[in-house]
């Protein structure tokens, strides 16, 4: 690791750190723990509440990494990080991240008729950058399909950007405007394929900024880390509900937790939630002190590329370890199982974000050392 990552970051302190409690307890009571909520929403168009997604707004959720000025609330990543992980311990299906990602691009477009419709949960905008899988570059094609949009039966907008001649402009679209064809994903939810209407002129829909190309990457980035945290959420949940079960199970008249290979397989997952949660608050507080630029893409990618493959792991030693019941449908711990399944590879997998941390901040002869 480079110099600059293994310098490590001061955790948050003070006031800021009950401020971001005060985040953490004010998403559990909105989300509470209820399941059945979950289960009810599943397999069906939207797919989440859109009564609960207003509550999201006018708690302040959507906008709050944006600008005062812009109608948000300005916060942090710190904040961020941890509505992300209450978002993914409750396994929520609304799309959270991606109506952030989208709130980002409208105010840094100074866009002011959809943005605060977005912020107040009213307006359901869906950012459709994606054009193939494994990539963080933004379509090219004002015209070809764009993929992997989550929730997308649920829009009401659709932002899309094109990149061309070295700038990225961003358009925006009615449901009207727009065919969406949608796919079922292993949590009952499903991703969007987005394909323009026929239009005439220089672009679909509106057009409404020049060029964004700055602002999308910076957006996909936070994207890319709040998914890591809301994987991060999924893993402690579900590793919270195995160890309560290893501590009540009985079988041949023991306790199951006393066997020495589920503690060491439970020891293991203990680990590597510990190892995510320490690269997601650090790169949540590095880009909060001011870190940009490669350093920056780095530590994001390394918690993304740590969440995703940890969180595949550590879930399949919860159901591993609950036995037959794990991998039953009416069982929570089969729930994350399958959430992660859909986040793992959400704003780029493992080995994409591996491969651009090793490009962004490879290791010297004498650090490897």
């Amino acid at each position: 690791m480079s110099a600059a990552l293994a310098a490590g970051v001061a955790p948050f302190e003070g006031d800021r750190a009950e401020s971001i409690e005060m985040i953490r307890d004010s998403a559990r009571g909105l989300l509470g723990t209820d399941m059945a909520r979950v289960r009810a929403l599943r397999f069906q168009e939207p797919g989440f509440d859109p009564a609960l997604l207003r509550a999201m707004g006018e708690a302040g959720w959507i906008g709050l990494s944006v600008p005062e000025a812009a109608g948000g609330t300005g916060l942090g990543l710190g904040e961020g990080v941890a509505l992300a992980e209450e978002v993914g311990r409750a396994c929520a299906p609304e799309p959270v991240v991606a109506l952030m990602l989208s709130a980002h691009l409208l105010a840094a477009a100074g866009e002011a008729t959809v943005l605060p419709q977005l912020l107040a949960g009213e307006a359901v905008v869906l950012t459709a950058w994606q054009d193939r899988a494994h990539t963080l570059s933004p379509a090219t094609s004002a015209e070809g399909a764009r993929r992997f949009v989550p929730m997308a039966a649920g829009a009401t907008h659709i932002l899309w950007p094109v990149a061309e001649g070295g700038r990225v402009a961003l358009h925006q679209l009615t449901r009207d405007q727009v065919e969406i064809t949608t796919e079922q994903t292993q949590d009952g939810g499903h991703y969007g394929t987005v394909r323009p209407l026929p239009f005439a002129g220089h672009g679909p829909g509106t057009h409404i900024a020049d060029d964004v190309g700055a602002a999308l990457a910076e957006g996909l980035d936070r994207a890319a880390l709040l998914t890591a945290a809301s994987l991060l959420g999924g893993m402690e949940a579900a590793f919270t509900m195995t160890l309560d079960y290893l501590r009540t199970r009985q079988q041949f008249g023991k306790i199951i937790g006393t066997f020495q290979a589920l503690q060491h397989k439970a020891a293991d997952a203990k680990i590597q939630v510990a190892l995510t949660r320490a690269s997601v608050e650090q790169a949540a507080a590095a880009l909060d002190d001011g870190l940009s630029g490669d350093a920056a893409c780095a530590l994001v990618s390394r918690a993304k590329a740590r969440a995703s493959e940890a969180g595949m792991a550590v879930q399949q030693a919860c159901v591993q370890l609950h036995g037959g019941i794990g991998y039953t449908d009416q069982y929570d711990v089969g729930l994350h199982l399958r959430r992660t399944m859909v986040l793992a590879p959400a704003y780029g997998g493992a080995n994409l974000h591996r491969r651009r941390f090793m490009e962004l901040a490879p290791e010297t002869e004498d650090e490897a050392a």
